[in-house]
């Protein structure tokens, strides 16, 4: 019997992919190169996942595994004598309990379907992407994903009570209990979030929720410098009395590369500043949304805000969101572009993206960066674009203009994507030697056969 025919045996005829029903699948988002890959396996539950990992452990077959194609950082890509274990069939909300404030859930629900869910027991699951529509939660967790709301609630990690989780030779690790105090030895969940697969497979998730807010308040508002940019940030978050749950800021060459896409977004200020900020504040009664428009006035009256623009309706909020999150004109208008998730401390962010574009436009002259990210949690997205073409080379050095200078400013070469493929090269610029090698000795612990997403975080 072939493994295929086993692989068959376990999932079904139907859910084990080969030939052209793999090539006609993109790599991802980001990349649309067809995949390459033996065969794709949809398993159904947590069962037939093991069997899955105990079969390709026997037989030293590795496993990728593949949730929404969203990540950035090429982690998920496969090669052609690779299983990809998509868990595209997962996608049961199994269970919800109200008054504890927590929902369990297959790793490939997608976030928006675990949003609306939520929204129908009057809660709010507070982490929240661009992709929302196709980002798995087994894959958020497994990078440990952030988005608009970590200002508040945090990354995915602060929002995962237990995991089920699948090892490398088919063992089920399994604890689901949604207890926010669990002090009982090890936290093992922590070494899968954030693991990209590489240490094991997340089937299932215990996760938390909290109270659905009654309004939003929203303003795009225009900020003549950096240093008034976090005067103000620190100025609503006091204000607000720890409401903020977003500050999205955009450097205005972003502002107006998407402003000018097509006209596909009409623009709701002046495009002559220098930062634009979206702010938001998740409201619970009517006095907080008096006291949002308080506070803009109030930072309007001190010279912080130059300019806003107030949203009075849940279509006008969605229309300046829809500016922030238009990411398809960036991927489409910039190509071919290197995109980049860094984290540093805001203090030093200034000198960074100026020196960064310097060092960028003296070696590509028509160069152009385009900043922008949730700042008050300390993470930025550049997306470069040198010129028509795009070497490996130039790459290569455009990469070490990106993060060799993080090392000394403390920062991080990955804020809320990952290493994947794309980074493990620049790894030393954020963690010491002692700590891959502590990794490295975590993946020949719970992967000796190096099965599990071979390649990834490190060779």
């Amino acid at each position: 019997m072939t493994i295929l025919s086993s692989l068959a045996d376990i999932v079904g005829q139907t859910n084990v992919l080969t030939g052209d029903d793999v090539v006609s699948r993109t790599v991802g988002w980001f990349d649309n190169s067809p995949r390459c890959a033996k065969a794709i396996v949809r398993p159904k539950s947590t069962k037939e996942v093991s069997k899955v990992m105990a079969l390709c452990h026997q037989n030293q077959i590795s496993i990728v595994t593949l949730g929404g194609a969203t990540g950035f950082v090429d982690g998920a890509t496969s090669q052609e004598d690779q299983i990809v274990l998509s868990m595209e069939r997962m996608t049961d909300i199994e269970s919800i309990d109200v008054d504890n404030r927590s929902i369990i859930v297959q790793a490939g629900v997608p976030l928006q379907k675990l949003h609306e869910f939520a929204q129908e027991h009057d809660l709010h699951y507070p982490v929240d992407l661009g992709s929302r529509g196709s980002c798995t939660l087994g894959g958020m967790a497994s990078t440990n994903a952030g988005g608009n709301e970590v200002l508040r609630y945090g990354m995915s990690r602060e929002q995962i009570l237990g995991l089920e989780v699948v090892l490398a030779d088919g063992q089920v690790v399994s604890n689901l209990r949604a207890l926010l105090k669990n002090n009982t030895g090890y936290d093992l969940k922590q070494l899968f979030i954030g693991s990209e697969g590489t240490l094991g497979i997340v089937t299932k998730l215990a996760l938390r929720l909290r109270p659905l807010h009654s309004s939003l308040s929203t303003a795009l508002v225009a900020v003549d410098s950096f240093k008034k940019v976090v005067t103000l940030l620190r100025t609503l978050d006091r204000n607000l009395g720890g409401r903020l749950s977003a500050y999205e800021v955009m450097w205005q060459d972003h502002f107006k590369f998407v402003i000018d896409d097509e006209q596909k977004h009409k623009a709701p200020l002046p495009l002559d500043h220098a930062f634009y900020v979206l702010v938001q504040a998740a409201n619970y009664h009517e006095l907080e949304a008096e006291i949002f428009m308080s506070s803009l006035e109030q930072c309007m009256e001190n010279k912080l805000i130059a300019d806003a623009a107030i949203a009075s309706s849940k279509a006008q909020q969605q229309a300046l969101w829809a500016i922030r999150d238009d990411i398809e004109c960036l991927t489409v208008g910039l190509a071919p572009y290197i995109g980049y998730d860094v984290s540093l401390p805001i203090n030093a962010m200034e000198s960074y993206i100026e020196s960064l574009k310097g060092n960028i436009k003296k070696k590509w002259a028509d160069a152009k960066v385009i900043v922008f990210g949730h700042l008050g949690d300390g993470n930025l997205h550049l997306f470069i674009h040198i010129g028509p073409t795009l070497s490996a080379a130039d790459k290569a050095e455009v990469n070490r203009l990106v993060y060799a200078p993080l090392k000394f400013v403390d920062g991080s070469i990955s804020a809320e994507h990952g290493i994947g493929l794309q980074k493990k090269a620049y790894l030393k610029y954020s963690r010491t030697a002692a700590e891959v090698d502590l990794m490295r000795q975590l993946k020949n612990m719970l992967d000796p056969n190096k099965t599990l997403n071979p390649g990834i975080i490190f060779d």
